[in-house]
């Protein structure tokens, strides 16, 4: 049999952005990282990003971008998977979010 992914909206950062931030302007991080980064076991160096996952920790280098999956689990991608897989998608934002900016 052949199955085909289901189309499903993740989000996600670059890690290279996430190290910048994480040392310089932490509110600007989505609140998934730095409610996991809070949670207790990621490692935010000056070249690499550790995550903890169900498999063991794997290491997010500058270039990676880091996953927030569908049930809310971080895990690194390398960036040519990543376009293969994922495109850009327009998100409106609510009137929540409008009201925050």
């Amino acid at each position: 049999m052949k199955y085909r992914k289901r189309p499903v909206v993740i989000e996600a950062i670059p890690c290279r952005d996430a190290i910048r931030d994480a040392g310089s302007n932490w509110p600007a991080l989505p609140k998934w990282f730095r409610d996991a980064y809070e949670k207790g076991g990621m490692v935010i160096a000056h070249n690499a990003i550790i995550i903890p996952t169900l498999e063991g920790n794997h290491r997010a280098d500058p270039d990676d971008m880091i996953i927030c999956g569908t049930k809310g689990e971080l895990y690194p991608c390398k960036p040519d998977i990543f376009v293969d897989i994922y495109e850009a998608v327009a998100v409106e934002n609510s009137q929540s979010e409008q009201a925050a900016i």
